[in-house]
């Protein structure tokens, strides 16, 4: 049981840690369901706690570096995401001995995939960055039809692989094989399960190997300046922290002609922003100059934004100097023209940047000091539009954790968006492979929506992404740099666009007909 579990841990945390592994995602819960099997079989008791060890240690090996940023946030999201990921399985083996058959192995994945997207759509208290379809974000060329199912696509492949392999493994080791099982049985048996295993990776490769991008290009600078997040407001000022950047784009931009132009700084780049009357910072006046002396260039920056009310707007809000303030993560795009447009990021962290469920939890936090983030999400994604003479690009701005959510980042595309961006400062957690992995998570968001991505990040990786998720040009980590390439524009509607999650929808709908079969069943015969 100790090595089914172990297995079964590394083989769901490989995918995520090492690029090109994703294939060991069909095959890791085998161990696990094995486990199931064993435990049924022999009446082992208290098996729960055998499944939620394995899942703890999948968590653990998979995302232990968000203790570098809060070690309280860490072991609160591994435990409590392993304790999600247990009660779904818990109720599996509920069903088990009420529905039988094959039934309870339609349950697992449908109730699974039903969680994954709560997750990503409904819950305020959200930690999706182990969707199983991420095992593949490193492993694009396998499911390029992301662009018709989206990232839980992937997830019922995960599932229906592993069910595939075990139900094999179960009729072998049972004996029905070789009793039950006539010729055509057996052919039939091997040929669905290697039609579910690996059909999905002819179709990706057929997709893979015939899909043109659009050829409007964008010419985009990405500015990467490497500020110590930690230090960043205690050895620097802002005006030291702009005169960088604008540095940087200063040398990038000598010498070339005026054309339609993108600049790109991370997220949370100034603090100097106040909603409505964003025109007056400081920061802002830089970034105009540069657009007014570089005609065709537009500025996409990231602000820690406040805005300032007489009388308490929201539960939300703070008070000082008689003032009640509500603070946003923004995104601002300024164009030549001294207008602008603005975003708040409505994904939001949380702890660190949000309280969730803010009449029970502020509260609460009001008698801790105030210790967790208060900031205000818009309610629905908006664009910010790139201009230049009579072109107009509306852009959709991914603020950090938001490119992990492909729902929200498709909603950018249905506003008419032809290219999306990231901005994000992922230097919280070290050199560890939290920003890597974040970083293959913008490949798929690329390939649900068929949209070039231009990535800007503090300390890395900042990087260019077309529309099969490949990344074309990327920097280092840790080091100051300036990415410049081209992006495609694109007015393509995906399937996975124009429809939504299917997969989770339909999930959803069978996971609720399954348990209500049960309850009734309990009804019944009780």
């Amino acid at each position: 049981m100790l090595l089914l579990g172990f297995l079964s841990a590394v083989m769901m945390s490989i995918p995520f840690l090492v690029p090109h592994t994703g294939i060991l995602a069909l095959f890791g819960l085998v161990p696990l369901l094995c486990m199931e099997r064993i435990a049924t079989n022999s009446g082992l008791k208290h098996f729960w706690w055998w499944n939620y060890g394995t899942f703890v240690l999948w968590n653990a090996i998979t995302t232990f570096w968000v203790c570098n940023a809060t070690v309280g946030g860490a072991v609160f999201a591994i435990l409590a995401n392993s304790l999600q990921m247990s009660v779904i399985f818990g109720l599996f083996r509920w069903t088990r001995k009420r529905l039988g058959g094959v039934l309870p192995y339609v349950f697992l994945p449908a109730a699974w995939i039903a969680w994954e997207k709560w997750y990503l759509t409904l819950s305020q208290i959200s930690w999706p960055w182990l969707v199983l379809g991420n095992s593949f974000a490193g492993s694009v060329e396998m499911v390029q039809w992301y662009s018709v199912t989206g990232s839980l696509g992937g997830s019922l492949w995960v599932w229906g692989s592993n069910l595939a392999v075990f139900g094999i493994m179960v009729v072998l080791s049972d004996g029905r094989w070789q009793k039950q099982f006539n010729i055509k049985a057996k052919a039939a048996a091997i040929a669905s399960s290697a039609l579910v295993i690996f059909a999905p990776m002819v179709w990706s490769a057929i997709l893979w190997n015939n899909y043109e991008e659009t050829s409007e290009p964008l010419d985009v600078i990405i500015a990467q300046p490497n500020l110590d997040p930690y230090q960043k407001f205690q050895s620097l000022t802002q005006e030291q922290q702009t005169a960088i950047i604008m540095g940087q784009f200063s040398s990038a931009l000598e010498g070339k002609e005026n054309k339609p132009r993108l600049l790109l700084t991370p997220e949370t780049f100034t603090n100097d922003v106040v909603v409505g009357d964003v025109t007056s910072g400081k920061t802002y006046r830089r970034f105009a100059s540069l657009t007014e002396n570089y005609p065709g260039t537009n500025v996409l920056f990231g602000a820690s934004s406040y805005e300032i009310f007489d009388e308490k707007p929201s539960i939300l809000s703070r008070q000082f100097n008689g003032k009640w303030y509500e603070s946003h993560n923004s995104a601002i795009m300024v164009r030549d023209d001294d207008d602008y447009d603005i975003y708040h990021k409505s994904k939001l962290v949380v702890g660190v940047e949000m309280t969730p469920y803010p009449k029970v939890f502020v509260p609460i936090d009001n008698l801790l000091g105030g210790v967790m983030g208060r900031n205000v999400g818009q309610k629905e994604v908006s664009l910010l539009d790139f201009r230049y003479e009579d072109k107009v690009v509306p852009t959709g701005c991914a603020i950090c954790y938001e490119s992990v959510y492909g729902e929200h980042c498709a909603e950018y595309v249905r506003k008419g968006a032809k290219l999306l961006t990231v901005i994000t400062n992922d230097a919280w957690w070290g050199d560890t492979p939290g920003y890597r992995q974040h970083l293959t998570y913008s490949s798929l968001r690329a390939i649900e929506t068929r949209r070039d991505i231009a990535r800007c990040a503090n300390t890395g990786i900042s990087a260019i992404i077309n529309q099969r998720g490949e990344i074309l040009e990327r920097t280092s980590w840790w080091e100051p740099a300036i990415l410049e390439g081209t992006v495609n524009l694109s007015e393509e509607i995906t399937p996975f666009v124009r429809v939504g999650d299917i997969v989770g929808r339909l999930s959803v709908f069978v996971f609720s007909l399954l348990l209500l079969a049960a309850i009734v069943r309990i009804k019944k015969f009780s």
